[in-house]
């Protein structure tokens, strides 16, 4: 895997790895999975009870979050960068609603607010880039993307042929 080659890129790379650890951490020893988030772990449950199936499928989700991120840095895929700001916060407030109205113990805020904070992270990032990389190039896609030096570069000079 290549390293990140941006700001914003390093952000998202930080996210994708504790995503996947934390995930594969759920799948294999839930029950330090539960105690990190705040949650009690009985030492039986209930009939009905199915916590383990819902971290099982959490943890998962998790950890293909994280490759899917980690994919994201390897082609420095700026425009699921911007995607993830804005989703992120929407988690952090969903997260914190949760919180809120006692559906999840005050320790379930650390994951609202670390969706926050990775959010304005990636948008600190993503302007830091903007700005070290001045003005917009003419090869620049409408996203922002670059579509390839190829394209960019103009015609290719014959190969063989006096200058």
């Amino acid at each position: 895997m290549r390293l990140p080659r941006s700001g914003a890129g390093w952000t998202i790379a930080v996210f994708g790895v504790l995503a996947v650890l934390l995930g594969a951490l759920g799948l294999v020893w839930p029950e330090a999975q539960l105690r990190l988030l705040g949650f009690e772990v009985p030492a039986r449950r209930a009939a009905g009870d199915y916590t383990g199936t819902f971290l099982t499928a959490s943890s998962m989700a998790s950890f293909n979050m994280g490759v899917y991120y980690l994919l994201a840095v390897a082609t420095e895929w700026r425009a699921f960068y911007r995607f993830t700001v804005v989703f992120r916060l929407v988690t952090f407030t969903v997260f914190t609603l949760t919180v809120l109205a006692d559906v999840a113990p005050d320790r379930f805020f650390g994951v609202a607010l670390w969706e926050g904070l990775g959010a304005v992270a990636t948008a600190i990032g993503l302007r830091w880039d903007a700005r070290r990389a001045g003005a917009s190039t003419p090869a620049d896609g409408p996203d922002g993307d670059l579509p390839g030096a190829a394209a960019s570069a103009g015609p290719a000079p014959a190969v063989g042929t006096a200058g």
